[in-house]
């Protein structure tokens, strides 16, 4: 690829510098937030050189270029005031981003994307945690429990810090300052104050709420502070403006926060507790459904802490708890369509992440991987889960089921509802949950990352001559642990008996390093091999190689590429294996017909089988 001509094609194509808010990229594709989409020519990106297929998702103009996106990228940088050391992928932009549904999933995913791991990994540590207790393998009142519940507990319980550094980052404000204002929301005494009567501030009443674990506050708060943060440095002196903004905006908005937006935030969540509880008491499989619908729509706006208070005084007052029975349902539904999404996706960075997603859904009932990272951004898989929780959840209420103690609804959890009601329809409500929402995402699928994005076919089967004279082996048996396990592709190794690579079929150069010891190779068709004289030979620094060819060059099979020294390497203590390896996998992901034995260059060593990937 030419990254000069690519980078000139793909930004004229979509209208020129002009027409982009902002620019960043991914592991394979350039991703544009577009201000005008129809100066957008996608005829002519696709057209450019190196460019495999376009995409609209997210509000993003989306370039699909491959393993190079990092050259290209900084190519548009070096022609552009683009893609430079200001731009970030979790910036919001002024440019239109399509309907508000997809301008508040891109800024949900864009925030919480950078904890998913982090959440995850804690709730996977929460679960093993809650079934050692529920097994009896650990005392829950021994200080061994105390010290691992902090662990698993810590991150999300001051959610509210972490999400202060992402939502700066995304609405480009000062994360420390963020920072700063999140640490009083969760400061220990004024937690201390929630629900203590008769507060004021300077005078004026303040109802103070629960900000541990929260959401929403502290998103629009730092969105208040990213515009005020501009005003200000805008009207005050240099010489203050770094140290007052910081103290003007905490002084302002953490109290503005204590005073209105808690408060209304609080009164949202009892408002609609408040109203569901009605209907659940007099209605319980409607209240059921709309709990257990409703449940993780409510997660994602922070509006469920609203109904802890409702459940605590329901569990004081009658010894069960009525409306958690359905958010059994509503939060393995989640987990059962994110499952279906690790057993439908092809993207191997969605499986990892949909894998421990559902774990964490499952075991502990920790639902915001599943949500925020996988099934919330891909639309589908979130709307059946909530299809699921309908059902579940209308079914576990008409059956009267009730918990007998406030837990986190999860796998783990489903003891607490046992004792009460009917429970040939609690776990039938269960198995609808849980089985709708997999195989509708299953089934009915979604825009999976990888298929998508695969408009093309994958190319034909490539014969891969023998690039040296030699004998063939099997690539497990070279003394390299990567090349053995075939971490970075797969083919076939050649122990060389004369010292000349010839080119294995018609390429182009694409990789020519200067120590002579490897070279890399794309064949029309797409397949890229690599060619590594010898084990860790990179240390000679050249010495004893002879590079023929240079990068961009074009070869045609059998063409001399390098001239090695067999015997000076072997002498100099190297091993002169040579693997030949096909380093794109996902388009040819079978070695076929692999040679063994003695080989001359020219004669055939392995066939690369292509796979076609097909729209779902």
């Amino acid at each position: 690829m030419d990254y000069s001509k690519t980078a000139a094609a793909v930004l004229q194509g979509v209208g020129g510098e002009k027409n982009v808010s902002s620019l960043v990229h991914c592991a394979t594709r350039l991703r544009f937030v577009i201000k005008d989409n129809a100066l957008v020519d996608t005829a002519a990106v696709k057209a450019a050189p190196g460019v495999i297929a376009t995409a609209e998702a997210g509000g993003q103009y989306q370039v699909v270029i491959g393993n190079e996106v990092p050259e290209v990228f900084a190519e548009i940088a070096r022609i552009s005031n683009l893609a430079g050391p200001a731009s970030n992928e979790n910036s919001a932009s002024d440019g239109p981003k399509g309907n508000l549904l997809n301008r508040f999933i891109a800024m949900i995913s864009a925030i919480f994307t950078p904890l998913l791991w982090a959440l995850a990994g804690t709730g996977l540590l929460k679960a093993f945690l809650a079934a050692a207790v529920t097994f009896g393998w650990l005392d829950n009142t021994t200080s061994t429990f105390l010290i691992l519940n902090a662990l698993s507990d810590a991150f999300i319980n001051f959610l509210p810090l972490a999400l202060a550094i992402t939502a700066a980052k995304y609405f480009n404000a000062a994360q420390f300052t963020s920072l700063a204002i999140a640490g009083a929301l969760v400061y220990p005494s004024m937690v201390d104050l929630n629900g203590v009567p008769d507060l004021t501030f300077f005078g004026i009443p303040v109802t103070m709420v629960s900000y541990v674990s929260s959401v929403i506050p502290i998103i629009v708060i730092v969105w208040l502070q990213s515009h005020a943060e501009r005003f200000l440095y805008a009207k005050l002196p240099a010489a203050i403006r770094r140290f007052v903004t910081p103290m003007l905006l905490v002084l302002i908005l953490v109290p503005l926060t204590f005073l209105v937006i808690g408060p209304v935030s609080n009164l949202i969540s009892g408002g609609l507790a408040g109203g569901i509880g009605w209907i659940f008491n007099v209605v319980p499989w409607l209240g059921g459904a709309i709990m257990g619908g409703l449940w993780q729509v409510f997660v994602i706006f922070g509006l469920h802490w609203g109904f802890v208070p409702l459940m605590t005084a329901e569990l004081q007052t009658s010894g069960y708890i009525y409306l958690i029975a359905p958010l059994f349902a509503a939060v393995l539904a989640q987990a059962a369509a994110v499952t279906g999404v690790w057993v439908r996706t092809k993207d191997e960075n969605l499986k990892s992440l949909a894998a421990p997603a559902a774990l964490s859904g499952f075991l502990a009932g920790v639902t915001e991987p599943a949500i925020y990272g996988v099934n919330l951004p891909l639309k589908r898989p979130f709307v059946f889960g909530v299809v699921g929780g309908v059902l579940g959840g209308g079914l576990i209420s008409a059956g009267g089921l009730a918990g007998n103690a406030f837990v986190l609804p999860s796998g783990l959890g489903i003891p607490a509802l046992l004792g009460t009601g009917n429970l040939v329809l609690l776990f039938i409500g269960l198995a609808v949950a849980i089985i709708v929402p997999f195989l509708l995402t299953v089934i009915v699928g979604f825009k999976d990352p990888v298929v998508a994005t695969a408009a093309l076919a994958l190319g034909t089967d490539l014969q891969v001559l023998s690039p040296l004279d030699g004998t063939a082996v099997p690539l497990t048996e070279v003394a390299d642990a990567v090349f053995a396990a075939g971490t970075l592709g797969r083919g076939v190794a050649i122990l060389p008996r004369v010292g000349a690579v010839y080119a294995p079929f018609d390429a182009e150069v694409v990789a020519a390093f200067p120590t002579g010891h490897a070279i890399g190779l794309r064949h029309a068709d797409g397949a890229e091999a690599l060619i590594h004289i010898g084990i860790d030979t990179v240390k000679l620094g050249g010495k004893h190689f002879s590079l023929k060819v240079e990068k961009g060059q074009r070869v045609v099979a059998g063409d001399l590429l390098v001239e090695f020294d067999i015997s000076a390497i072997t002498a100099a203590g190297y091993d002169v294996t040579t693997p030949v390896i096909i380093t794109n996998p996902r388009k040819y992901p079978t070695i076929g017909s692999p040679a063994s034995g003695p080989v001359a260059h020219g004669d055939p060593l392995f066939l690369a089988v292509a796979e076609e990937l097909t729209l779902a």
